[in-house]
């Protein structure tokens, strides 16, 4: 009998077509719906592979009831929706998809700061609703990106690469991580600051932290605060490392000027969310990685660590290095 290899959510049929020919391949059709709990408890029972998404927890139950699981692969770098502890407990690959994204989800996180800052979708939204009457010397007037200061809470490969494209407009960058990053340093004169420095200092703060008990909920009332009056909070990392009840408060009292938002605490939101009946608020679905050329590439990753896997070899990308113990 066939490896049975369960993808929770609809991928390209080119995207799976090398795990076909050797294994036996489900899944869930739906595409713009996660597959159910119910569904997802039931294929895991059978299944030796799981391809999963961020929206998918995969915790201690799963694991109880997948017996025959080999391996779990996360079409995302992240993997907080996943028990890795457990899976190692178990001898469970849990494989991401990191470095192929770096670079499209820096390009996304940039465009989502340059559209908050100059007010893109405010002033398409105008146009689109017949309202844009006459040329005004402050029509939609926005804020200057070029030699202003750009604040990265969360200097990993991505953090990196958005510094690296800080430095095309001449941005003074500010950053802080667990732990300081030389190679950035050196290579484009990054500055390693305390948090409190950096959102006291930056014109931009951008968050690109991975989730963790420590970041969770660090974006708070107080830090707010303690940003500029004009600063642009960006945020295309996590949604739960922000309060948002708090940068609600924070953009509709004027304590700083604007957002950028890709991720929220709960996905997806509706059109009913408090955050989206603020014009300072620039928001998109979580889409940091979502070209075609990197998704796939993504998807091909997955498959690949998929059939290493499940053929008693090391897998590309492996996040609990010890699961063979």
């Amino acid at each position: 009998m066939k490896p049975y290899i369960f993808i929770t959510r609809k991928l390209p049929d080119e995207a799976v077509e090398g795990l076909r020919g050797n294994y036996e391949v489900s899944m869930w059709v739906k595409e713009e719906m996660p597959v159910p709990r119910e569904r997802l408890l039931e294929e895991a029972t059978k299944a030796d592979a799981l391809l999963t998404m961020l929206s998918d927890r995969i915790d201690e139950e799963v694991f109880n009831v997948g017996k025959n699981l080999k391996v779990v692969a996360n079409l995302a770098v992240g993997f907080d929706n996943i028990d890795v502890p457990a899976a190692a407990r178990r001898g469970i690959a849990v494989c991401n998809t990191p470095d192929v994204l770096t670079d499209t989800t820096a390009d996304l996180t940039f465009a989502l700061l340059m559209a908050a800052a100059r007010r893109i979708v405010e002033a398409a939204d105008l146009i689109k609703e017949d309202k844009w009457k006459s040329w005004s010397p402050l029509l939609l007037a926005g804020q200057d990106i070029h030699h202003k200061t750009i604040g990265i809470v969360g200097m990993g490969k991505i953090g990196a690469a958005v510094a690296k494209r800080a430095t095309g407009f001449d941005m003074a960058i500010l950053y802080h991580n667990r732990s300081r990053n030389m190679e950035v340093e050196e290579a484009i004169g990054a500055q390693y600051v305390s948090f409190d420095e950096l959102i006291a200092e930056s014109d931009f703060v951008v968050c690109m932290t991975p989730l963790t008990e420590q970041t969770r909920g660090m974006f708070t009332r107080d830090v707010f605060r303690k940003m500029k009056k004009t600063a642009i909070f960006v945020n295309a990392a996590r949604g739960p490392v922000v309060d948002e009840e708090a940068l609600y408060d924070a953009l509709a009292e004027g304590e700083i000027a604007g957002a950028g938002l890709d991720v929220f605490d709960k996905e997806p939101i509706s059109a009913s969310h408090p955050l989206l009946k603020l014009k300072n608020v620039t928001a998109i679905p979580h889409i940091g990685s979502s070209s075609i050329e990197t998704r796939m590439t993504m998807m091909k990753l997955c498959a690949d660590n998929i059939s290493l896997v499940l053929s008693g070899k090391e897998p590309k990308t492996i996040v609990n290095k010890d699961w063979k113990n």
